[in-house]
């Protein structure tokens, strides 16, 4: 069931690793990364509530999830393959806009799918298998670029604008699967048909405006306690792995060239491609070896000693001049990335109520895009004057974000504790 995740993951590798450097052949500078890449939180603050309320209520015969993974799936497809082929920045930045909206109606119904067909005590399986089909597909994301060079591609070769040939293929791999992998998802495993009394409950009210909207604010205002408790946690992980993401490329390209010339971030592309690749792998691995660390330990527990693994490899990958060193703090961005992707839905999932998992998912994710969006529209003011306008401070800043996650993450308390 959670196949789709794998193609809808492949793109979300494609826009970590790729898109700082596209931006940049395209001649955005530096400081202005956080501000193009604000498309991401904007549209994850406004699509995923909207959806899982409104796919808490959708009837048709394919299902209530299953329209908004055909209309993602699709959207995200042309997207992809138009992205590479970006004339100017507003064109990148425009598609960027197109992509996260697709990515984002189809995510939110994806984590409410999985509480939807699992009893309480599948979920921990359920969604970390999730999270293992993330560091599988992103892998392969992040791994394409260097794949293609070792069969021969010239990672030099590039189109009128800058953006290299194998980057163009990637974008057009990671559209078929975006597609055909959801597709087969959905074939083979279509959702389980509603109970009369559910279908009469989703019937007696008619989807508007209105109806979200004052589902949306009761959902709010009932929140669950332990959902309450998570968002400080959630803020200082999501703001960390931005500042990763947004910088990782640049980051590298001064560590191992001392530079940020084209040609030094084509080099740290490819770097941070094999370097991802790795952290991907080992998210994959891990997310299953998490399944019964977590039903000893409890999942607060296990989610703050990897989020403990993730920032100390953060705070130390900046001062690393060599790429075969820089493997090893791989390893602890692997293994938070592996929880990070899973846990906390494990938190979350046992506590709000089965009729509200949509809503709640698609509120859950705004303590994500949240603090994206306010690390996207502060650093570039502090970018130079706080962080010397050099990017490997934002990787430092990122992994000390992600060790106050692990202090909250202590906070919140064992997920045993959580009902």
């Amino acid at each position: 069931m959670n196949l789709g995740f794998l193609g809808l993951q492949f793109s979300f590798g494609l826009q970590q690793a790729n898109m700082g450097p596209i931006y940049s052949y395209l001649g955005a500078s530096e400081a202005s990364m956080p501000l193009l890449w604000l498309a991401g939180p904007i549209t994850g603050l406004v699509i995923q509530p909207i959806v899982g309320a409104l796919s808490d209520r959708t009837v048709t015969r394919i299902g209530r999830r299953t329209p908004y993974f055909l209309i993602g799936a699709v959207l995200c497809s042309l997207a992809l393959f138009a992205m590479p082929y970006s004339p100017a920045l507003w064109v990148a930045a425009s598609l960027l806009w197109v992509l996260d909206a697709a990515n984002n109606i189809t995510m939110e119904p994806y984590r409410a799918y999985v509480g939807d067909r699992l009893d309480e005590a599948q979920r921990p399986v359920g969604f970390l298998t999730q999270s293992a089909f993330t560091g599988l597909a992103q892998t392969l994301a992040y791994l394409a670029p260097s794949i293609f060079v070792g069969l021969g591609m010239n990672p030099d070769a590039v189109d009128a604008n800058g953006i290299p040939d194998i980057t163009r293929l990637a974008f057009a791999i990671g559209a078929v699967l975006s597609l055909s992998t959801i597709l087969w998802s959905i074939w083979r495993v279509p959702e389980l048909p509603l109970e009369p009394h559910e279908l009469a409950q989703m019937q007696s009210r008619k989807m508007s405006i209105a109806t979200t909207w004052h589902d949306f604010a009761d959902a709010v205002r009932n929140m669950p306690q332990p959902m309450r408790r998570l968002a400080l946690a959630m803020f200082c992980q999501w703001f960390g792995m931005f500042c990763y993401w947004q910088y990782a490329v640049l980051s590298l390209a001064r560590a191992l060239h001392e530079s940020g010339t084209a040609a030094a971030v084509r080099d740290a592309t490819l770097v941070n491609g094999r370097l991802g690749g790795f952290y991907n792998a080992i998210a994959f691995a891990a997310a299953l070896m998490l399944v019964p660390m977590i039903r000893r330990l409890g999942a607060g527990t296990v989610h703050a000693a990897c989020m403990i693994a993730a920032g100390s490899a953060m705070v130390v990958l900046p001062t690393i001049d060599n790429e075969a060193w820089a493997y090893l703090p791989m390893l602890g961005i692997g293994l938070g990335w592996a929880s990070l992707m899973g846990t906390p839905y494990i938190m979350l999932a046992d506590c709000i109520p089965p009729a509200r998992t949509g809503i709640y998912m698609g509120i859950f994710n705004m303590f994500i895009v949240v603090p994206m969006l306010v690390e996207s529209l502060t650093l570039p003011f502090f970018y130079t004057p706080l962080l010397g306008g050099d990017p490997r401070h934002v990787i430092t800043l990122g992994g000390a974000m992600m060790l106050l996650a692990a202090l909250a993450t202590l906070r919140v308390g064992r997920a045993d504790d959580l009902n």
